[in-house]
């Protein structure tokens, strides 16, 4: 049986700190929470939901995706490369992490902009009310996430690395549950 208070078990293994923890849990929640709300408002019309998600771009997002998993990869690799000492490396993987954070929002705000484009907003469908909503929230924790890599970049210690790659990797981990469910699921 293990004992939460000793060091090499429970909540003080966990890599990094355990309130950057306790924000990742409570943001895997709130995201979370969305989903479900999302997916009982489409049972309420299936076919509604169909036709709106027709307007979205599945190739922009899979582009997005694959920049997103790429990051956080990058990410974990800044990790590894700063428990082998080598700050400089360091810097240039939490770096390329950071502009493909920054060439996901650009993308998504291009995304963004073909739908106002054409008149799609908030109040065009429920479905574009949580398109926003998630995907917006999401946004916002990419530039939060870029932050971070730009504080840890900035003090590479191995706890600031830990911390903040987890906050990043929580990132890509809600946008693989995001593109799946509102982008490609019928």
């Amino acid at each position: 049986m293990s004992d939460d208070t000793d060091p090499e078990t429970g909540f003080y293994a966990l890599p990094g700190d355990l309130m950057m923890w306790i924000l990742i849990i409570s943001e895997l929640i709130v995201f979370g929470a969305g989903l479900m709300a999302f997916m009982a408002v489409r049972l309420t019309d299936p076919q509604g939901f169909t036709a709106a998600q027709g307007h979205l771009d599945a190739t922009a997002a899979g582009i997005n995706t694959i920049v997103l998993v790429t990051s956080g990869w990058l990410a974990a690799l800044a990790q590894r490369a700063g428990a082998a000492g080598q700050v400089a490396r360091v810097r240039l993987l939490l770096a390329s992490a950071a502009a493909l954070g920054a060439l996901f929002l650009w993308i998504k705000m291009q995304e963004y902009a073909a739908k106002s484009a054409i008149g799609i907003d908030f109040e065009t469908h429920p479905f574009f009310t949580f398109y926003y909503l998630l995907t917006g929230f999401h946004a916002l924790h990419v530039v939060a996430g870029i932050v971070i890599l730009a504080l840890v970049g900035w003090k590479a210690t191995p706890r600031n690395l830990e911390v903040g790659t987890a906050f990043w990797h929580m990132v890509d981990l809600v946008w693989v549950l995001l593109f799946p469910i509102i982008y490609l699921l019928r």
